[in-house]
């Protein structure tokens, strides 16, 4: 029986542990661990198998079981990119926007962990590797909880993470993975409020809602994204088409590939030609009435594709008759996750960035941008829709807080 509470407990001593080490001691932790993934590799190669195997015997497509597979390059990929994170800026103990008070009190922010970090989540086993040593250099602690279908590769992956931890000399309890696939015991971390700081869900829309709805501890969403391709009046057709290609087929099962393409009716003349290049690249088009007018061989879209998060080379497109119409489809059916303008107009690009209200709004660039290590952030946890207290690609930095700190010379209030 795995006993939750002790999880939790030992996850807060560790964190108190990690919130004093230097960046040093952090980035030889890292080192370690990254060798110890190298080292492993066949041992975490083997228990992989036994995952693929069972989501192949379980009747899961060829990109599900794609997405679990451990091979030895994907293993190299993963030590690699737990070595990027050394050479990221550590904002642990910084200390910013400092006054002086009239009294002569010195006053600042200092920046610290969060402490400790529930991850839950279902993605590929990579996650395992990324959420640990995020934490680790930003000086949190991490309870991991991954998904069943990966149980044994991000058993073996966490177990090896321990190993270069030791190695280190830092306390293994900094990251710990729940060893059990009974979802009870997601149930009781949801509910370690005196142990866990915030608690970071990143899979389908069932495990975000579960986790909502269920949580007594700060949850920060990697919720759903239904992105958007915007091309205004007098957007240029190549510049046009290979944004809108790029954003929807480059990579169409993640979170940043756009699902709906919205298109100024002035740009209606240049939509076949755009339609035609995607079809060109296995993308069924499901159109409003205009866009079937002009591109027959498109399904008709109903209502639930305007919502729709396919994550597979389906697109929904309909032509509106202003910016302020694509707005307003956008704040209606969108998930506030990743929105793109193709316009010749600075001024439209700008009057749309500061209207629509996503996470990031792209002027004349492709969706896929939205990703921490595109925008210079590094690795990341996952992508927040939210405000609070992060929104966008959740690097390093929005992985800590800060704590007033005030210095005096003896000042008393009167």
């Amino acid at each position: 029986m795995t006993n939750m509470e002790e999880i939790g407990k030992k996850a807060r001593r560790a964190g108190r542990d990690l919130a004093l080490l230097t960046t040093e001691k952090k980035n030889a932790a890292l080192s370690a661990m990254a060798d110890a993934l190298e080292a492993d590799s066949a041992k975490i190669e083997a228990e992989n198998a036994k995952d693929v195997a069972a989501a192949k015997e379980a009747g899961h497509d060829a990109a599900f079981v794609d997405r679990l597979v451990l091979d030895r390059k994907r293993i190299k990929e993963m030590s690699d990119a737990v070595r990027q994170i050394i050479s990221l800026p550590d904002s642990v103990g910084e200390i910013y926007d400092e006054t002086t008070r009239p009294n002569g009190m010195k006053v600042a922010k200092l920046r610290v962990p969060l402490g400790v970090v529930g991850m839950i989540y279902e993605s590929r086993p990579n996650v395992t590797a990324d959420a640990s040593a995020l934490c680790l250099k930003s000086g949190n602690a991490v309870i991991l909880r991954g998904g069943s279908e990966a149980f044994l590769s991000n058993m073996a992956i966490a177990e090896t993470l321990s190993k270069g931890l030791v190695e280190a000399g830092v306390n293994p309890d900094a990251v710990q993975f729940i060893k059990t696939s009974d979802r009870s015991a997601v149930m009781e971390m949801l509910r370690l409020d005196k142990s866990i700081d915030v608690i970071i869900p990143r899979g389908g829309y069932g495990l975000i809602k579960m986790v909502s709805e269920n949580s007594t501890i700060p949850v920060i969403k990697h919720d759903a994204g239904v992105c958007h391709v915007y091309i205004d009046e007098g957007a240029d057709p190549t510049m046009a088409e290979k944004i809108t290609v790029n954003s929807k087929v480059q990579r169409p099962g993640v979170c940043n590939a756009s699902e709906t393409l919205l298109v100024h009716s002035k740009w209606l003349p240049n939509l076949p030609g755009l339609l035609k290049a995607l079809a060109a690249n296995k993308v069924e088009i499901r159109g409003c009435e205009r866009t079937r007018s002009v591109f027959p061989g498109s399904k008709p879209a109903t209502e639930d594709d305007w919502y729709a998060e396919y994550l597979d080379l389906i697109l929904a497109v309909r032509v509106v008759d202003s910016m302020e119409e694509a707005i307003e489809h956008i704040e209606k059916y969108g998930s506030h996750h990743t929105e793109a303008i193709v316009t010749p107009s600075d001024k439209r690009g700008w009057e749309f960035v500061q209207k629509v209200d996503s996470s990031a709004v792209m002027i004349n660039a492709s969706t896929r941008f939205n990703d921490g290590g595109q925008l210079g952030l590094g690795a990341e946890m996952g992508i927040s829709n939210q405000k609070l207290h992060v929104r966008g690609p959740m690097g390093l930095r929005e992985l800590t807080t800060y704590k007033y700190f005030v210095r005096g010379a003896g000042q008393v209030r009167t």
